[in-house]
């Protein structure tokens, strides 16, 4: 095929929920349908205490909430050159939501001993008040970086930040509008290339971050990426994206890599299923020396997969207004595993879902608290791994289902393997939707502790343990 030809996987073949391992002792598992928390679990004050499925939660952080807006969409960790431990999260589902519970910005925590998370201070510059998406740490470097937006797009300021001797007060290097327009964002793993994305209009910036006081843009790409995930070497592009049609793009960056004079793109191949809902993001991984892409969808659609979009150059925002309309629909993409041996063409291996994803439950699980808040609901969000060479699990936030941790040594054989769905907090005033979970963030690991840390839009950090050697 050429690499303008999309490729669809009609994975609704073989399309069913992940299988379950056992719960092993200090569990307490779900009562009902896998995913899913019913009124009878709040009536019963099962809720409030949590289910968990092989996890036990270390410790957490929140303000106390009143209005519901204490967590955000990505939580990332970095030890720096005197081995202090950190945590970095947003705190805005949309910013400023959060501002009636005193929160604002990026939170920059001690992880030092994650049985008491404590915050050191709030970075409050233009990326940090409202990065949307586009947290990211860069490991390898010790860089913090941001562009602001929000759900459809924003003033693309770009911030970078120096956390690799003192990872408590990241240095500020510069605040500048280079990523045009902002949402989601990508970097390079040699943390000299960062990516903004902004679906809603179809742009791509890379900036040359490589001298974090002058970043400079390098190059300027016409795709609806959504957020998007760089190759080791730099070389390839692997974006989630929402139109024409939505799914798996991937994109030969290598000239950006190199620094060529006036750089050139080259669409490499696209791939699009029949359950698409929002793809959100993607994560390259090595299996037993094989690649492949870990991609996950967020929220639900209420159309037919492809039919909603073909490629029609509104499809984004065709998009949006669907998941509004359609706050409990029967499409979930949650995620997938591909298989990209050939990457001209990538093929669907698995799928990683839960039963209340399912189109023939979606009614039954509509009357559960939080499922028609057309902003989360039941459907998956992110994704992500603590090694991207031979990593044993997957950990996905996925909403009203809380933090799940699948099994992926066998790529075409996943196995859901632990959940923690956090106790349920009650407050004073939301007018969003009832109390419930609501993860959304991208986890991030502590391997040698077998940890796990998200946020929740609701209740803010936390630090969970996978137990009875499921990891």
């Amino acid at each position: 095929m050429s690499a303008n030809e999309v490729q669809q996987a009609n994975d609704g073949i073989n399309l069913t929920p992940t299988p379950q391992g056992q719960c092993g002792p200090g569990s307490r598992p779900e009562t009902g349908m896998q995913g899913q928390i019913t009124q009878e679990d709040y009536d019963s004050g099962r809720a409030a205490a949590g289910f968990t499925c092989n996890t036990e939660m270390v410790g957490s952080f929140a303000t106390g909430a009143r209005f519901g807006q204490v967590g955000g969409f990505k939580v990332e960790r970095y030890v720096d050159s005197k081995g202090q431990e950190c945590a970095y999260y947003d705190t805005s589902l949309v910013y400023p939501l959060n501002l009636p519970e005193r929160q604002a910005g990026v939170n920059v925590m001690d992880m030092s001993d994650p049985t008491k998370p404590r915050r050191v201070r709030s970075l409050v510059t233009p990326a940090m008040l409202s990065p949307h998406e586009s947290l990211v740490v860069n490991q390898r470097r010790g860089v913090l970086a941001a562009v602001m937006g929000n759900p459809i797009t924003a003033p693309g300021i770009v911030d970078l930040y120096d956390i690799k001797d003192d990872c408590l007060n990241p240095v500020l290097k510069s605040s500048t509008p280079l990523g045009i327009l902002g949402h989601e964002s990508g970097m390079s793993v040699d943390g000299n290339t960062f990516y903004v994305a902004s679906p809603g209009t179809t742009s791509v910036i890379a900036l040359d971050i490589s001298n974090l006081s002058l970043p400079k843009i390098v190059w300027f790409g016409a795709y609806s990426s959504h957020g998007m995930t760089l190759s080791d070497d730099g070389n390839r592009a692997y974006m989630a994206t929402l139109g024409g049609p939505g799914g798996l793009v991937i994109v030969d960056t290598s000239e950006i890599q190199a620094r060529k004079t006036a750089p050139r793109d080259r669409k490499v191949a696209a791939l699009t299923w029949d359950t698409s809902s929002i793809p959100q993001n993607t994560i390259p991984v090595t299996i037993a020396g094989k690649p492949y892409i870990i991609e996950f969808d967020e929220f639900r659609s209420g159309g037919s997969g492809l039919d909603v979009v073909k490629t029609d150059p509104l499809a984004p925002a065709l998009k949006v207004l669907d998941l509004v309309a359609s706050p409990n629909g029967p499409l979930v993409g949650a995620g997938r595993i591909i298989d990209i041996s050939n990457e001209t063409q990538p093929k669907i291996v698995s799928n990683l879902r839960l039963a209340v994803h399912e189109a023939r439950n979606r009614d039954r699980v509509a009357s559960d608290p939080g499922a028609m808040n057309f902003a989360g609901g039941y459907g998956a969000h992110y994704c992500d791994v603590p090694t991207r060479v031979d990593p044993p699990i997957v950990a996905c936030s996925m909403m009203l289902s809380g933090l799940r941790v699948f099994d992926i040594r066998d790529p075409a054989n996943p196995k859901e393997v632990a959940y923690f769905v956090a106790p349920v907090v009650p407050w004073v005033f939301n007018t969003l939707a009832p109390p419930s979970n609501w993860a959304m963030s991208k986890p991030t690991f502590v391997p040698e502790r077998k940890e796990i840390w998200y946020s929740d839009i609701y209740q803010g950090l936390f630090a969970v343990k996978v137990t009875n050697g499921v990891w």
